[in-house]
Order: C-alpha cells, then structure tokens, then sequence
C-alpha cells in the first residue's frame, strides 16, 4: 500500500502524460479505492494508448516520489490535489489543469477574485511605476496579484501588492523552493512572511527549465479573473499569458503606459485587436462593479500592524529613478 499523496505524486512525476491524462489516472485510482503504486501496464490500461519504449522505470518514479515527500517535509512545502477543495476553484475550471500545486505560504482566499499583473522583464521606468502602483491600488483594494516573480513588471506588480497590504500570489517555472532568478529571494521571502504563496506545478528541485515558462503562464491566468498586460514587447512570454486568458474566457486589459514605450508593440497589439485600456485599479473595479472596495484594507492593516505596516519604504532601491 502506499500513502495517496505519495500515489498523486508518482502520477504528477511521470513524464510525457498532458494534464488531462494525470487527471484520469487519478480519478481512476480514486474509483478503485486502491493506493498500490501502478506498473507501466496499468497506466497504458486506463488511457488506453501505449507509453512506448521510455527510458524510466516506475521504482524510478517512486524513488523520485519519495524524495520529494522528504524534501517537502524538510521545507514545509505542502501540496494540494485537483480534487480537493482547497485547490483554487478557477483553475479548476480550465481544460488542462495541474493535477497537483506544490507551495510555500497561504492558498488565496476562494472568495476573492485575482488579478494578474504581467509584462516585459526589460520594463520601462514609466512602466515599472505603473505595474508598482497597480499592485498597490489592487492591495489596497483586498485584491491579490498574481504574477510570476520574474524581473520587471513582476517584480513591481508582487513590491505593490505587498505595500497594498494584500498576500500576493507568485507562481513559478521552477519548484517552489527554486526562486529564480536568485536575486528575487529577497521579495519571495516578502510575499510569505506578508501572508502571500509561492506555488508551482513543478516538484521541488525542479529546477527553471525554459520549457516550463509558457505551461506556468497558463496558471498565472487562470488563477484569476482578468489580466492586465502592463508592457510588452512583439515577442514577450506575457503575450502567451494574454492568449491563455482569452481561451480560459477571463477578463483582459492593457496598460495605458505599454500604448506610448518602444517596449510596447505587444501591448498596442493587444488594444488594437480589442482588449481594453486601464490606467488604473480603479478601472478593474468599476468593470467588476467593485468601486466601493478601493482603500478598504489600507486602514485595516494599520489598526492590526500599526501605521508604518503599508508604507512605501525603498521605491527609488527598486526603481533606480526619482520619483
């Protein structure tokens, strides 16, 4: 017999399956009431296609399963299963979601709604107080921002959530362990020690493999209920991100600051095939019938952490640039 979290994980580690198939397999073993760990067969017999000569063993599998186990034991990395409740119910919603979320800090609250903030790692100094302030005014507002802890309007979106007051939600291309790029460990540690997560489909020690970006923005923008690309350039990965929350029939808006930059012609290719222009939260809230929301945290977190708790302490360190 084996534990069922050690059986989700052996179905999350088995290479070459789509998330639709890891899915299957579960329920299947969820039907049967069985937790022994399955052979190569039993896998082929239920999604009933061959898996072909492969160069794994399932002991290797468990083997890796088991350590990841160990190393989330030792990390305090917990894991959440599709079929739970706690699993964020809209990304439960979209047609190839992960089997299973591996994280650091505290799953969003299922009751309010996420907005994710994306863009260029190669900002402007327009664009980077944009996305900053963005992140602020949606704290402020209650409302967390999803992005992925990359350089730039990442970065900024996740340093104005946290001074909004608001536990901001960083998913990763890597293991929840693996903060890349490195010189971002510092404002990871700000998104858990203000009440946020660092989540990833990825098991821990994986590490940011190039392949595992564009699968990760399918989550960024499914996790919310609208998009904003705040700059982006012809080719950027936050076009992806836009692409995935028009399919996943979510909410998409572009920053008025990408319209005028060098680094925009994504960002006005957006606007010009219909997405809608934002300047501010205060926009996103009127559109969600939600106006009435804005500052209602700022006061909140004052009465609990005492009055410095929201304020900006370092913008020009991030900016480089007078404000």
């Amino acid at each position: 017999m084996a534990d069922p979290a050690l059986l989700d994980i052996v179905i999350c580690r088995i290479p070459g399956l789509k998330g639709k198939e890891r899915i299957e397999l579960q329920k299947a073993f969820d039907k049967e009431g069985k937790f022994s760990l399955p052979s190569k067969k039993d896998i082929e017999n239920i999604l009933g296609r061959n898996l072909g000569d492969r160069s794994w063993t399932m002991s290797q599998i468990r083997s890796m399963a088991e350590k990841d186990v160990s190393t989330a034991l030792r990390l305090d990395i917990k894991l959440v299963s599709w079929r739970d409740s706690s699993y964020p119910p809209l990304l439960r919603e979209i047609f190839d979601p992960p089997v299973l979320l591996f994280y650091r800090g505290v799953l969003p609250n299922p009751e309010k709604p996420l907005v994710a903030v994306v863009g260029t790692r190669t900002l402007s100094s327009k664009a980077a107080v944009s996305a900053y302030n963005l992140g602020r005014e949606l704290g402020e507002a209650g409302i967390p921002v999803v992005s992925g802890l990359a350089l730039g309007v990442d970065s900024m979106a996740h340093r104005g959530n946290i001074d909004g007051c608001s536990p901001t939600v960083a998913v990763l291309g890597s293991g929840p362990d693996h903060v890349y790029p490195i010189s971002n460990r510092g404002l990871a540690r700000r998104i858990l020690d203000n009440g946020g997560i660092i989540l990833s489909e990825y098991p821990p020690e994986t590490k940011p493999f190039k392949a595992n970006f564009p699968a990760r923005n399918r989550i960024l923008s499914a996790m919310a209920r609208g998009t904003v690309i705040v700059e982006a350039p012809e080719k950027s990965g936050a076009l992806i991100t836009a692409r995935f929350a028009l399919e996943q029939g979510r909410d998409l808006w572009v920053h008025s600051v990408g319209l005028d930059s060098e680094r925009g012609v994504g960002t006005r290719c957006l606007a010009e095939e219909g997405a809608l222009v934002i300047s501010s939260a205060a926009e996103i809230l009127s559109d969600w019938g939600m106006a009435e929301l804005k500052n209602r945290r700022r006061n909140k977190w004052e009465d609990e952490k005492g009055s410095n708790a929201c304020m900006i302490s370092s913008m020009a360190e991030y900016l480089n640039i007078k404000l």
